[in-house]
């Protein structure tokens, strides 16, 4: 690959996008873009990641914050076990580095949260260590550079491509080398229609060479995403409203919702929870809202939600279930599945 890193640098040199943390080569705010851009493409990261910094400006505003803080300015971007993992991390750094980045490759990786890509990355742009930073991206330009036959989600492919890249890398400037890596899977070699006559690695990739751009990478076809049935409760009392803190661990971990229940199918509405949340069904006004259909990366949600009519004091209140001022309800962090039944309720 040696033979045409130069035309790769080259090509990086004069074409890569303009990216706020890309201004920047404080592993703080290179931590913070790569773990926000593991969430979402990097024309919906921009924003979050300013968002982000400026509520959290370095790693002790970080540490010294709730959870429910870092939750609130995740929202939207999905798996908040990210956002736990972070706070977490900076808490670890504060504590045992004083508030520095640990500068090995081997010590970022005992960060919570902290993998082989995300320690690749930190180590590469802001201490210039030649670790390959193999994401998404470089593997799909690795799979067809040299050819490599494996399906792309297989542990020997990722020790391949690891192997082989990190030859190229003492070729050029790490940083660099990456970035360049990263870009040309998100400009050039596209998982669709590759611009290939533009590509500066062509003279050399395998793909290219014998017309296999449309075979590589092998992928293996995903499982399909389990259903899940959920009715949810909009509980109004006195111009307030209930909501349920959920789990600070699985799906959606420490964010707010209404209370619900997992039923196995949307067609009948689960009196037995109202009992559990001491509502007494007769005095109760029950009404059908909406359906909604949500999609997350291993399970489909189809969720209902009822508008329930409570009379005065008749809600059992726990650490989990709080009454909240309707219009102080979008103040606590929430998922998107509830976002969109607060905008249908005009809440």
């Amino acid at each position: 690959m040696q033979n045409v890193i130069p035309n790769l640098l080259t090509w990086y040199q004069q074409n890569h996008r303009k990216l706020p943390w890309r201004e920047s080569v404080t592993p703080y705010q290179i931590w913070v873009s790569e773990i926000i851009l593991q969430q979402t493409r990097v024309d919906q990261g921009g924003g979050y990641f300013l968002k982000f910094v400026d509520k959290f400006p370095d790693i002790f505003s970080l540490a010294a914050a709730n959870e429910s803080e870092i939750l609130k300015i995740w929202q939207g971007l999905g798996y908040y076990a990210r956002a736990r993992n972070m706070h977490f991390a900076a808490k670890q750094i504060v504590n045992d580095f004083q508030g520095e980045f640990p500068k090995s490759y081997i010590e970022l990786k005992k960060l919570k949260g902290v993998g082989d890509y995300t320690a690749a990355a930190i180590a590469s742009f802001a201490f210039k260590l030649a670790h390959p930073a193999i994401d998404g991206n470089v593997k799909r330009v690795s799979a067809r550079f040299f050819g490599i036959d494996i399906p792309i989600n297989a542990p020997s492919f990722n020790k391949q491509a690891l192997e082989l890249l990190t030859q190229a890398i003492d070729f050029a400037p790490p940083d660099i080398f990456n970035q360049a890596m990263i870009e040309m899977g998100a400009m050039i070699c596209t998982p669709q229609n590759p611009r290939c006559s533009q590509c500066p690695l062509k003279e050399e990739c395998v793909a290219f060479k014998f017309n296999k751009t449309s075979e590589l990478p092998v992928t293996v076809p995903k499982k399909s995403p389990m259903k899940k049935y959920i009715h949810y409760f909009f509980i109004e009392q006195d111009g307030n409203v209930a909501i349920v803190l959920r789990p600070s661990s699985g799906i959606w971990g420490g964010l707010h919702e209404f209370p619900n229940v997992e039923h196995s199918s949307l067609e009948h509405l689960p009196l037995h929870f109202l009992e559990e949340l001491g509502l007494n069904s007769e005095n109760i006004h029950v009404k059908k809202y909406d359906d909604y259909k949500h999609l997350l990366t291993h399970q489909t949600i189809f969720a209902r939600c009822w508008h329930l009519s409570s009379f005065p004091n008749n809600i059992v209140l726990s650490n989990q279930l709080i009454l909240v001022n309707s219009i102080e309800i979008r103040n606590f962090p929430m998922h998107k599945l509830m976002l969109k039944m607060l905008n249908n309720l005009n809440l």
